[in-house]
């Protein structure tokens, strides 16, 4: 398949493979996704579910927001490595982290959201459409 994107976690226990092209693709600078990557933005990728495969165990971290919404993070109980966002079998799209993807080629960010949160340390790359807070 040319359209395969393919990656997982430090040690390969928990693995995925896409079958299609992302449907977006950013940055997020919020408290959250910085704190659970260590740095100071996530990088992602969205997803849909039956556009994924995904093999191996995952623990999954579940963080309620002040709006209401679940953060479910997915993680390798083994490595610890952080690798998809989502409930394997419950939600209709899963947003991948770009940092466990094989062929980092792969990642063409067009958004950056949670501006407002974005330290003063990270730049901001030119070129990206971006949200003050989670695009409605």
């Amino acid at each position: 398949m040319t359209n395969l994107t393919t990656g997982g976690c430090l040690c390969g226990a928990l693995r995925y493979e896409a079958n299609s092209p992302p449907t977006y693709a950013g940055y997020c600078f919020c408290n959250d996704c910085r704190k659970a990557s260590g740095g100071g933005f996530i990088a992602f990728m969205g997803y849909p579910a039956s556009a994924l495969r995904i093999t191996g165990d995952a623990v999954t971290h579940t963080l309620a927001q002040s709006d209401g919404r679940k953060s479910e993070r997915n993680f390798c109980p083994r490595c610890g490595g952080l690798v998809y966002g989502g409930i394997r079998g419950e939600t209709d799209e899963h947003t991948i982290y770009a940092g466990t993807l094989d062929d980092p080629a792969h990642f063409k960010p067009a958004i950056a959201i949670f501006n407002s949160q974005r330290p003063a340390w990270v730049p901001l790359p030119e070129g990206l459409k971006v949200f003050e807070r989670m695009p409605g």
